[in-house]
């Protein structure tokens, strides 16, 4: 009884937890209680940062905050795979900024104030972020402060408290922008480049070498004389060790089939087209065209005007037709890419394809509109009644008040589609959903024949028959190889199925070998271990795909198994060139007279290369790196300098002369080290996340 007392006694804490997890699954609903688990259990992680997980639940909360900012600036719903990736993208990249990119910055001692933050937005400082923020530009497509603060004063009248939202988003954002180009400008200015180095980077790029040589090419055949060890490959794995840093990554292979129409398929297609085609063909109005297209047609009436090679993509048949073709004129139906079509002249223009539009924006007063007009065409200066229009507002430099810029039919402001049809310097007006536009057309480019045409098309897809048969193809695999790999493989070859090789494959790819948007078949490769063969992947209806897990490569250092034959391959050629200069060493003897000698004595040509600089190492024309190194470091001319054992040969050289320029100043070697930088610099974020050992494991949930 003692025993059993003292157990109850140290047991007592556990045992309530016990009794309290049992009353929780049975008092709460059974998905609350997986989601509160989910909180605590790194299985349901979606990331990593300095070995503290990012739980889904989380995560997902703020794609939800996203996915509401998106709805409010567009007034869409975000439903479609690239936009919904793009909200995720955004997410992420803000949860880096305040776990990775913000940390770093605070602890460098940087920080925004309250004050800056409003000169960010109310002062003279703007940020880059709401100066470029579609709600807050005016009708000259410049930011407007006065719109801006309208935004704000709204904030407090708004109940449903989207506004504070938004604003709250955009002041994260500004303070973000601003703290990490505090962090690079800083950066910056730390970097100094000494005197010694600016000369040494003159020195480079000002002296040229003009060189005769021989070179004994190492060449590719295996010379059974070079051994490399064991112990080599792993002295030589633990110098560069620290260079072999990956990201997890696998090797794969698969099987494809596409699902293709059949000849059936295509037969329906074509019945389905004929059945409206006459019907088409007498459509001669673009009210009535528009209806009948959305009605029976794969494709919208869009309205554009073509000119001769605009629609060779779809069809030679069809831009030939479209360029020559008269009003009225019908295009039988033809087939391309598994896909019938129509087609039908409803307008021709001569017509430019751009427009420069200045504009002086009236809002609703068209009264007002109508009288500038008038004084415009009585000789008034249209860039001095813009400028008063645009008082307060700043024009870019090389721009004149009121230039909206050039106008195309795919960007174009809606309600300005005249300007294609106008003439330089014609002025009129417009409206748009802004108000009243007083508009001059001051340059267009040379007007060219272009036809409006109407297409009626219909795609061929599988049919329920046509679908089963490729599965039933892809099911063989499976069943043939039982999950073993060599069997897969080997029923693959039977069968003279196409395996499509895979290497480093990243997590989340949408893109496997030459196939793209296939994030399922990315995700199992991911999902499962070394030499498992999956199932039938099925991919939008439109592919069957059986794939095996060929390697696995871990986050961390590459292994030395994985680099070992790399490895034994630069080894081997060492050897071969330090071998290989030693016999021409030994074959040519000390001292060589001249370079003819050598070149006989290897039975070999003398070359000849001018401009040869130490920066060549960086230019295209790409010699060995060694024997351009080797060039650089010899003090003497016309000294025979060898052998050197270069990347593809062994070399004997004579340098012929020296030829040093300026044309190579301090400003430009100031205006690289610039250039290293800002490269540099774009990598930083990269950076810091690799530092905090950033795991991103989002392809496991979307």
């Amino acid at each position: 009884m003692a025993v059993l007392e003292k157990m109850r006694v140290k047991m007592g804490v556990f045992i309530s937890v016990v009794i309290a997890i049992a009353l929780l699954a049975f008092i709460v609903d059974p998905e609350t209680l997986q989601n509160a688990i989910s909180m605590f259990s790194s299985k349901y992680d979606v990331g990593e940062v300095n070995g503290k997980g990012i739980s889904s639940q989380l995560f997902q909360k703020r794609i939800d905050y996203f996915q509401k900012i998106y709805q409010m600036t567009t007034g869409q719903t975000g439903s479609d795979e690239k936009t919904t990736e793009m909200i995720n993208n955004s997410a992420w990249q803000n949860e880096m900024a305040q776990l990775v990119i913000i940390p770093n910055c605070e602890k460098a001692g940087l920080a925004v104030g309250d004050k800056e933050l409003i000169d960010m937005s109310e002062g003279t400082d703007i940020s880059p972020v709401i100066a470029r923020e579609a709600n807050f530009l005016g009708s000259d497509g410049m930011f407007d402060k006065n719109k801006l603060l309208q935004f704000i004063q709204q904030i407090p009248q708004d109940n449903s408290g989207n506004l504070k939202m938004y604003w709250d988003y955009l002041q994260e954002n500004m303070t973000q922008d601003r703290m990490f180009n505090k962090y690079i400008t800083l950066l910056q200015k730390s970097t100094i480049v000494n005197k010694a180095q600016i000369h040494q980077t003159i020195e480079d790029n000002n002296v040229a070498y003009n060189v005769d040589f021989v070179v004994k090419p190492i060449g590719f055949a295996p010379d059974s004389s070079i051994k490399v060890t064991n112990e080599e490959i792993r002295a030589y794995y633990d110098k560069i060790k620290k260079t072999l840093k990956q990201s997890e990554s696998r090797d794969a292979e698969f099987v494809a089939f596409e699902v293709k129409p059949s000849s059936e398929d295509m037969t329906l297609a074509k019945k389905d087209i004929d059945k409206v085609f006459q019907e088409f063909q007498g459509v001669s109005t673009e009210a009535n065209m528009k209806t009948f297209l959305a009605k029976n047609s794969d494709a919208k009436f869009s309205g554009t005007y073509f000119k001769k090679g605009d629609l060779s993509s779809l069809s030679e048949q069809l831009d030939a037709f479209a360029a020559t073709a008269s009003v009225g004129a019908v295009l039988p139906v033809q087939l391309a890419n598994n896909v019938y079509f129509a087609a039908r002249v409803m307008d021709v223009k001569a017509m430019p394809d751009s427009a420069f539009v200045k504009q002086i924006f009236v809002k609703n007063n068209e009264k007002e509109a109508d009288s500038l007009i008038n004084v415009i065409n009585k000789g008034g200066n249209f860039a001095t009644l813009a400028a008063q229009y645009a008082a307060g507002q700043q024009v870019p430099e090389g721009q004149e008040p009121g230039d909206i810029g050039w106008m195309t039919q795919q960007y174009m402001m809606p309600g300005f589609e005249k300007v294609l049809t106008a003439k330089a310097g014609d002025v009129f007006k417009v409206k748009s959903n802004y108000g009243w536009h007083i508009v001059k057309v001051s340059k267009v480019t040379k007007p060219v024949r272009k036809s409006q045409v109407a297409i009626l098309s219909k795609e061929a897809v599988a049919g329920k028959e046509t679908f089963a048969n490729y599965y039933a193809q892809a099911n063989n695999v499976v069943e043939k190889c039982g999950k073993d790999i060599k069997k897969f493989e080997q029923y693959a070859h039977s069968q003279k199925l196409t395996l499509y090789p895979v290497q480093n494959l990243t997590p989340g790819s949408k893109k496997v070998g030459s196939f793209d948007d296939v994030k399922e078949l990315s995700r199992w490769i991911f999902e499962n271990k070394e030499n498992e063969v999956s199932p039938i992947i099925s991919v939008n209806n439109q592919y069957f795909f059986v794939a095996a897990v060929r390697k696995i490569h871990e986050d961390g250092y590459a292994t030395l198994k994985e680099v070992a034959p790399q490895i034994k391959n630069y080894l081997t050629m060492l050897k071969t060139g330090e071998h290989l200069a030693q016999v021409c060493k030994k074959t040519v003897g000390a001292n060589p007279a001249s370079l003819d000698i050598v070149a006989n004595k290897l039975g070999l040509t003398v070359s000849s290369q001018n401009g040869v600089t130490f920066t060549n190492l960086t230019q295209s024309q790409q010699l060995d790196p060694k024997f351009i190194g080797a060039i650089s470091a010899a003090a003497n001319t016309n000294k025979i300098v060898g052998p050197v054992a270069g990347d593809i040969g062994v070399y004997y050289f004579q340098i012929k002369g020296k030829e040093k320029g300026a044309y190579f100043t301090e400003n430009d070697a100031k205006q690289r080290s610039m250039q290293t930088f800002a490269n540099i610099a774009n990598y930083l974020p990269q950076i810091m996340a690799q530092d905090a050992n950033v795991k991103d494991k989002r392809y496991k949930f979307y």
